[in-house]
């Protein structure tokens, strides 16, 4: 007995053929690099796979030189005056663009935002330990929020508020720079402190060699 087949309702087919065509493009859909049939240009300036200029083509003929060399025609820089394309291995394109993309994130440095929280009675020992911790964030790259709640009748007091955050500002000295000064918002106190930028210093020159000692200059007989 034949298993029954299961018709689709028109909508459920029109998904599928659109899931289909972006899982068979999915690269060229991501990257928008127009390749090969795709280009529409009148004219097209040729770099071929070693780099050398081929000058400006139609990209018919273009493509026939890439076909019979075994490769793809690649549109690099499709708003210059004519677009440039170049002759070349498009998976491998595609590889070493990836592959520069992710180098370019790992040296992005993200900065978080972390927050330090103090109240109008914290004690000495405290203090110093969330002051610790906040010089630790901003060493390693972070931005710092100190934050101070008043809670009931401490509203009167502002001023005691204001004296810690300002001591904590003074005591991390060089180790940050303050982005927003101390300021009330509802009944919170807070400022914000980021990395400092420290200018490395030189690297002193390396003493000069001892020039050579002269040759003794004989009388003359």
């Amino acid at each position: 007995m034949r298993p029954r087949r299961i018709r689709k309702t028109p909508e459920a087919a029109r998904n599928d053929f659109w899931r289909s065509t972006i899982a068979l493009d999915k690269r060229s859909a991501k990257s928008f690099i127009r390749i090969n049939d795709r280009i529409r240009a009148r004219e097209i300036r040729v770099i071929d796979e070693n780099g050398e200029q081929m000058g400006i083509l139609a990209p018919f003929e273009a493509l026939k030189i890439a076909r019979e060399r075994g490769l793809d025609l690649v549109e690099v820089s499709p708003n210059a005056a004519p677009p440039v394309c170049r002759i070349q291995d498009y998976g491998r394109f595609l590889y070493e663009k990836d592959k520069s993309e992710r180098a370019a994130r790992k040296k992005q440095k993200v900065i978080v935002v972390k927050e330090v929280k103090f109240s109008v009675t914290v004690d000495e020992h405290d203090y110093q330990t969330k002051k610790n911790q906040a010089v630790k964030f901003l060493a390693g790259g972070d931005k710092v929020k100190a934050s101070l709640r008043f809670r009931g009748r401490q509203m009167a007091h502002r001023d005691l508020g204001y004296n810690i955050i300002n001591r904590l500002i003074q005591d991390i000295g060089e180790n940050g720079i303050v982005e927003f000064m101390p300021r009330m918002e509802g009944t919170i106190l807070h400022a914000i402190l980021a990395p400092s930028k420290k200018q490395e210093a030189p690297k002193p020159k390396p003493p000069a060699p001892p020039a050579p000692p002269a040759a003794p200059v004989q009388p003359v007989q």
